[in-house]
């Protein structure tokens, strides 16, 4: 793939880069911007990361709905609506 190249940065570990490790980083290009950098992950850099969340941020809101009514299925029977 482009852009992938699969490199252990520290010289303490193993050769062979674990992905369970933080040590275990890939030197990638952006797809977003096209900058060359280390991530632990293929994906867009950390400024661009950084960026997409300020951008596409959510603030949460109260949302007013209806009361829940259940639906009546089931008439009332002759018995239980019989006066003594």
């Amino acid at each position: 793939m482009d852009g992938l190249d699969i490199t252990n940065t520290d010289p303490n570990t193993a050769t062979d880069p674990d992905p369970n490790t933080d040590t275990a980083t890939m030197t990638v290009t952006c797809p977003r911007c096209g900058s060359t950098g280390t991530e632990r992950f293929y994906g867009p850099c950390t400024s661009c990361r950084d960026e997409l969340r300020m951008k596409f941020l959510g603030e949460g809101r109260d949302v007013e709905v209806a009361e829940y009514v259940p639906k009546m299925n089931v008439t009332p029977n002759a018995v239980a609506l019989k006066d003594d």
